[in-house]
């Protein structure tokens, strides 16, 4: 069996290091594809590749047309809609991400970006703190959780909303869980954003979701960049000088946003929520076990496509 590693934006080595010592325990070969620059590349690849293991790489029906041996398809973090589900699944190709591996990489950065907007991007005027405001959690799963976990550390009453996750799971963590996003928005002077992108959360965060903020709100989007309504959200900002919007996906209009609101808007460069050793570690060295338990005992306990 051959297990390709295939990252435009490789692991760390010693990540690397560590699914070679899970695959080849297992008498798998390992192949790696690292910081190819052309789709050619990843489709030449994946021709004899039995299980593939990626980031944030794209992997859609042309891919799977070219991987004839595929059974199984890991993504190394929590989200997948760079991967086409359907297709895989008409290839009888399994799918599976790894869930919370990257959820504490994920919340400190959420944390982080507050800590530097209330202190004005440390541009040597005075800030505020976090302690005492209100913080809404938007999707209670792995990151949110620990987005809490941290807040609470820093003195913040935390509210959460999550459609899917009962209410005394939320409230049993110390957490206020609130009734719809609506309230949750209406409540917070901060709000960290963790829902995935489907057909249904695309554009939600919306003008008419966003106006009814407290006074000095602040957005952080750790999640994608899908779920943002960017047009809207600049119409907000033109409106609002108290909303500042933290994020490290960065919007289709980074640089209306970055001109127009300079001191209440930064995005990293690039996605960073994952990107610390630790989490490049966990989640890399998880997929490993999850194709060796796959291919040698059938396990689909991480599988997010039917």
């Amino acid at each position: 069996m051959k297990v390709l590693v295939a990252t435009e934006k490789p692991f760390a080595k010693v990540a690397v290091d560590g699914i070679r010592k899970e695959i080849e325990a297992a008498g798998y070969e390992l192949a790696l594809l690292e910081k190819y620059t052309d789709k050619a590349q990843l489709l030449d690849a994946v021709k004899d590749a039995n299980a593939i293991i990626i980031r944030s790489d794209i992997i859609d029906a042309e891919v799977l047309d070219a991987a004839k041996e595929l059974k199984i398809v890991v993504r190394a973090g929590a989200g997948y809609d760079n991967v086409d589900l359907a297709a895989a699944t008409a290839h009888n190709v399994c799918v599976m991400n790894t869930p919370g591996q990257n959820s504490n990489a994920v919340a400190e950065l959420a944390l982080g970006m507050m800590v530097y907007a209330v202190r004005n991007f440390y541009n040597g005027t005075s800030g505020t703190e976090l302690m005492g405001k209100k913080l809404g959690i938007h999707a209670y799963g792995n990151v949110g959780r620990n987005v809490a976990r941290i807040a609470k550390g820093f003195g913040m009453e935390v509210y959460a909303y999550d459609a899917f996750c009962p209410k005394e799971v939320i409230e049993k963590d110390g957490v206020k869980a609130l009734d719809s996003a609506e309230e949750l928005y209406k409540t917070c002077q901060v709000v960290s954003l963790h829902i995935p992108a489907t057909a249904e959360t695309k554009n939600s965060i919306n003008y008419a979701l966003l106006k009814d903020m407290p006074k000095g709100a602040m957005l952080v989007n750790t999640a994608r960049k899908e779920v943002i309504n960017e047009a809207e959200l600049i119409k907000l900002m033109e409106e609002r000088a108290d909303f500042k919007y933290m994020t490290d996906i960065m919007p289709a209009a980074n640089a209306e946003f970055a001109e127009k609101f300079a001191g209440r808007y930064f995005s990293t460069p690039k996605k960073m929520g994952a990107q610390t050793a630790e989490a490049n570690i966990n989640a890399g060295i998880a997929a490993a076990q999850q194709i060796v338990g796959f291919l040698k005992d059938g396990c689909e306990k991480f599988r997010v496509n039917k």
